[in-house]
């Protein structure tokens, strides 16, 4: 264990500061077990689907297709669906024709914070994880998490929805997102404000390649079993847990992110949500909660080194 630790980067929006650490830390960053950003653990190697596509870098990309199958997958007509550069994308063109506000604090950064406007939330909600009820109600639905969350596309509630495929699929640098309206003549006021070719050829072309990989329900089951499983893991270390229906738990430990980092294991600081000394850790794959549980053997034990 290092006599001291160098300074973190701070955490960014999404979590996956990864690399950055690593620099920090002196380390490869493929020696950092990254549990910052909230990815699919169960989804396939986009690496050796990407390979097929290398081809279509040499064509201006058309997003027709692409639409076409994401919009058969979630069962609703093209025509109330755009593909966008990444969720980050599809909430930035939705605050740049309606702007909004949150429905309460606290909340994923990115959503606007006016004082006016169409009523922001996220399904599950970010960062507490938890599913809205049927109480609940909004005027545009985050759905980044909903499919890894229930195992189905979309909550089905009024509104308008911005999603990230980039989480279902574990592929943030591929960046693919969506924007669905419940009125078609709403995605022209929509798409006026996304450039020419915001997604590129080779995430289209990949596209119908993890569309085919989809299992939502195995893969929600798969997340809520491995989900359990660190909860009992961090609960064994006598954290304070709070557990809902996502694909991260949050932890009550102040300086838990610190701790971890040095160790090889990087864990998301909840300070920009409002919420300091709380940790937010991505579910692992069951192959990485030994790398977790010797991670924390060395961090919250100061005689173990």
């Amino acid at each position: 264990m290092p006599e001291s630790t160098p300074a973190l980067p701070a955490a960014g929006a999404h979590g996956g500061d990864g690399p950055a650490v690593a620099r920090a830390l002196g380390l490869d960053p493929g020696d950092l077990l990254d549990l910052s950003q909230n990815l699919n653990p169960f989804a396939a190697d986009v690496s050796t689907l990407v390979t097929r596509h290398l081809d279509t870098l040499g064509h201006y990309p058309d997003d027709r297709p692409a639409t076409r199958l994401l919009a058969q997958a979630m069962e609703v007509d093209p025509s109330r669906l755009l593909l966008t550069n990444g969720g980050s994308e599809a909430i930035a063109l939705l605050i740049a024709e309606y702007g909004g506000q949150v429905l309460g604090e606290p909340e994923f950064a990115l959503h606007p914070r006016g004082d006016d406007g169409p009523v922001w939330r996220s399904n599950p909600h970010s960062p507490t994880g938890r599913l809205a009820g049927p109480e609940d109600h909004a005027d545009i639905w985050d759905e980044a998490f909903h499919a890894l969350a229930t195992g189905h596309w979309s909550a089905g509630r009024s509104g308008l929805v911005v999603g990230s495929l980039t989480k279902t699929f574990a592929c943030p640098g591929l960046r693919l997102g969506y924007v669905l309206v419940e009125d078609p003549g709403d995605l022209a006021r929509v798409r006026r404000h996304q450039p020419h070719w915001s997604t590129s050829a080779l995430a289209l072309a990949v596209l119908p390649d993890l569309l085919e990989s989809a299992d939502l329900p195995k893969w929600s089951a798969q997340i809520s079993e491995a989900r359990e499983d660190l909860v009992g893991l961090l609960r064994g270390y006598d954290l304070e847990v709070t557990n809902a229906a996502a694909p991260w738990v949050l932890v009550d430990r102040p300086g838990l992110r610190e701790a971890l980092a040095p160790r090889g294991v990087l864990v998301r600081d909840c300070t920009s949500f409002g919420m300091p000394g709380v940790a937010r850790i991505a579910v692992p794959h069951p192959d990485q909660l030994a790398r977790l549980d010797r991670a924390l053997v060395r961090a919250l034990d100061p005689l173990v080194l």
